[in-house]
């Protein structure tokens, strides 16, 4: 009889259901290492120590971009 069961998808983890997603970038090693120590610390992760930081440089970004 044959396996009716959707095969499983190495290498990919299932999407969040909070609407995020995966953003790959470079850093330097002593910034990624200094991001996790403060996750760390702070008891948090560090995708969100990246989400807060790159939420408000945006924020800065948009209201200078409105003094203009």
């Amino acid at each position: 009889m044959a396996d009716d069961t959707a095969p499983v998808r190495r290498g990919r983890k299932p999407s969040e259901d909070d609407g995020r997603r995966q953003f790959l970038t470079k850093m330097k090693v002593d910034i990624i290492k200094a991001i996790k120590q403060a996750a760390l610390e702070d008891d948090t992760h560090a995708w969100q120590i990246m989400e807060e930081a790159a939420q408000q440089w945006l924020e800065r970004r948009r209201s200078s971009r409105e003094r203009e």
